[in-house]
C-alpha cells in the first residue's frame, strides 16, 4: 500500500465520530474533499458531498455515498459513585464491550474512560448470570462521585467512542483498526477523486458521506433528495464470516463485495449486470454477498421517483467492535471497481439500467 494511502487509512480510522457526533470526521473530510471537486455541499443532518460537474447539462448524475459515523455509546445516567450508564449508538455485541478504552466527548473536552468488566475472581463468587446487557456495563472515568462528574462538564447526552490505534499486521496483507465500517468508504472516495482528477467523465460525479447510518439510515434520504442522483452506490464494509470455513458469506481476499440482496434491497437487474460485466472486463475480483443487515442503498432507493441503488464494499472481520481485521487486497479491488464504474456510466448506459427491459 502506498504511503499516502496508508496515512489516509490511519487518519480516518483513528478519527472518532459516532452517529450524531460526526463533526470531527466531517471537518477532516471537508478539508480533504474540497480540492478534488468543483463544489462541496452539506445538508441539514451534516451529510457532505463533493460534486464534479459535467460540461453536459443533461449528463447523468452518479452518486457514491459512504457514511461518516461509527458505533459508540451515549451517556444516559450518572451514578452516585461517579460511574456512567450508557445506551448503544448502533449495534453492539455485548460480549465485546467490556474492558476496552474509549473517549468521552463533552461540549468542551475529551476524557479517557474504560468499560467495566467483572474480574475472574468475582466470577468465582457467582456474581454474573447469563448474557451481559449493555445497560449493565458501566463506564469508568476514574471519577469518585456524581458531583465530580458534573464538575468536569459531563452530562447525559455526551458521546463515548472507541479509542484504538490502527496497525498493519505482520504479513502486510491485513490491517487491524476500528471503524472500517465505514471509514473504508471515505478513504475510497478520496482516493477515487484523486485518481480521476484529470480524467474526463461522462457524468456528473457526486461523492461523499452521510451521517447517522448506524442508527437507521437516517442521513441518506436528505442527501439524495438534495442532490437527485440517477443511480446511487452505497460504499460500506460488511461482516466477513470466513474464520472457520470457505462457505460463509464474505470471504476476505476474495475481492470486492456486490450486495445482490439484503432485507432492504433487491439489486436492480440491469444494474447488477452492468456491475458484473464491468468488473469482469476490468479483471477486478468480485464476490456476491447476501446480507442480513442494511445499508444506505436501502434508504436511497425509494426516494424521488425511485433510484436504482446497490451497496458495494468489502468484507471485514469483527465489525462493530474495537478491532476490525480487513484485507488490503479487497480494499484495492473495491477501489478499482469504484473508479471503473465512475468512468463508464454514460447517458446511454444509465438509460438502459433504468428503463431497459
Amino acid at each position: 500500500m502506498e504511503e499516502r494511502i496508508w496515512n489516509r487509512v490511519v487518519k480516518y480510522t483513528e478519527l472518532q465520530g459516532t452517529s450524531g457526533q460526526e463533526h470531527p470526521v466531517r471537518q477532516a473530510f471537508r478539508d480533504d474533499l474540497s480540492p478534488l471537486v468543483d463544489e462541496v455541499v452539506q445538508n441539514g443532518l451534516g451529510g457532505l458531498y463533493g460534486i464534479r460537474h459535467s460540461e453536459d447539462a443533461n449528463a447523468p448524475r452518479i452518486m457514491f455515498g459512504a457514511h461518516m459515523d461509527e458505533v459508540g455509546f451515549i451517556v444516559t445516567q450518572i451514578t452516585q459513585r461517579g460511574m456512567l450508564v450508557v445506551a448503544p449508538v448502533g449495534g453492539w455485541n455485548p460480549y465485546t464491550v467490556s474492558a476496552e478504552r474509549f473517549t468521552l466527548f463533552t461540549r468542551d473536552n475529551a476524557y479517557p474512560v474504560v468499560s467495566s468488566s467483572v474480574s475472574p475472581h468475582l466470577l468465582r463468587q457467582g456474581n454474573v448470570n447469563g448474557t451481559p446487557q449493555i445497560q449493565d456495563i458501566l463506564f469508568d472515568g476514574g471519577f469518585t462521585s456524581a458531583d465530580e462528574v458534573t464538575e468536569y462538564g459531563i452530562h447525559p447526552g455526551d458521546f463515548i467512542v472507541p479509542d484504538v490505534t490502527t496497525k498493519m499486521l505482520a504479513n502486510g496483507k491485513r490491517v487491524v483498526s476500528k471503524s472500517w465500517d465505514n471509514r473504508f468508504g471515505l478513504v475510497t472516495i478520496l482516493n477515487a477523486l484523486e485518481n480521476l482528477k484529470n480524467k474526463k467523465l461522462p457524468n456528473t460525479l457526486i461523492m461523499g458521506a452521510n451521517t447517522q447510518e448506524e442508527v437507521g439510515l437516517r442521513g441518506v434520504g436528505p442527501a439524495v433528495n438534495q442532490l437527485k442522483p440517477d443511480i446511487f452506490f452505497a460504499l460500506d464494509s460488511s461482516a466477513a464470516d470466513d474464520t472457520l470455513s470457505s462457505e460463509g458469506q464474505g470471504q476476505m481476499d476474495h475481492g470486492a463485495l456486490l450486495r445482490v440482496f439484503d432485507p432492504g434491497v433487491v439489486m436492480p437487474l440491469r444494474l447488477k449486470e452492468f456491475v458484473l460485466d464491468t468488473a469482469h472486463d476490468a479483471g477486478i475480483s468480485l464476490q456476491y454477498f447476501v446480507a442480513k443487515g442494511g445499508t444506505d442503498a436501502h434508504g436511497a432507493q425509494s426516494q424521488n421517483q425511485g433510484i436504482p441503488s446497490v451497496a458495494l464494499g468489502v468484507a471485514s472481520r469483527y465489525i462493530h467492535t474495537h478491532q476490525t481485521v480487513w484485507s488490503v487486497a479487497d480494499f484495492e479491488s473495491a477501489q478499482a471497481l469504484v473508479e471503473t464504474l465512475a468512468q463508464k456510466l454514460d447517458a446511454t448506459t444509465v438509460n438502459d439500467i433504468i428503463y431497459g427491459d
